[in-house]
């Protein structure tokens, strides 16, 4: 098993997990490189040239967090909005179609709804993204509600994703929910919002950069929490 602890699930007794909150890009589909490469081919349609590497190790963040980093603030008032539009055009059209879902990601959902914990995805993406993935994961029976980026004022690192997702979640309280995500900026986002978080790595981060950013325990994918899911969420994790 690749985590390197339990995550305590109660903050006092009586007080136990009652919804998982997923990141979908990196978590439930291999997605961040296809998003990298549809930004540098966005940016370098707009005079920009800038680095897969680079843009890589940002995907997570929020679109406009990421033109910050490389446009000045005219530039971005003059085709940012552009530039953001073409980047979605171009990976609905050219990237989408190629993604594919992490390994026993609806095994694993499955098995969280059996347990009757709820489920929300938390996105930014947008309404038109978000119907795309729908029709890859296929996972709408077991959703409760979810997120996208009509839902948050600021994106990610900021937490108004996730804390937009626990709203959705009428009743369930930010010591009863938990996130599951990718990157540090899920990480961060989480850790601002006060909601616990379990890492995982297929997003391509170590391990230590995302315990550093605030994850109680880092998997090495989703596929690893199902493998696991008795000593993840066991009855010894939720009220030790």
């Amino acid at each position: 098993m690749a985590a390197f602890g339990r995550v305590d699930f109660m903050n006092k007794p009586g007080n136990l997990i009652k919804a998982v909150i997923f990141d979908i890009d990196g978590t439930l589909i291999d997605s961040n490189d296809a998003h990298a490469e549809s930004f540098v081919e966005a940016f370098q349609k707009f005079g920009k040239t800038v680095s897969f590497v680079e843009l890589k190790w940002l995907i997570g963040m929020g679109a406009d967090k990421i033109l910050e980093k490389y446009l000045t603030k005219k530039e971005i008032a003059h085709f940012g909005e552009d530039l953001t539009e073409y980047r979605k055009k171009i990976f609905l059209r050219d990237y989408l179609p190629k993604l594919k879902i992490l390994p026993k990601m609806r095994l694993l959902l499955e098995k969280i709804k059996k347990d009757d914990r709820r489920i929300a995805l938390a996105s930014s993406a947008s309404d038109e993204e978000l119907e795309k993935y729908h029709e890859l994961l296929r996972i709408e029976d077991l959703l409760e509600t979810e997120t996208s980026a009509d839902d948050a004022e600021e994106s990610k690192p900021a937490p108004d994703i996730f804390q937009a997702a626990l709203r959705k979640l009428e009743g369930v309280k930010k010591r009863e929910a938990i996130v599951i995500g990718d990157t540090p900026y899920d990480a961060e986002a989480a850790r601002k919002a006060k909601i616990k978080i379990i890492g995982v790595k297929s997003g391509g981060w170590s391990r230590e950069r995302l315990v550093e950013k605030g994850c109680l325990e880092v998997y090495e994918s989703i596929g690893e929490i199902f493998e696991n899911y008795t000593d993840v969420f066991s009855v010894e994790n939720l009220t030790r």
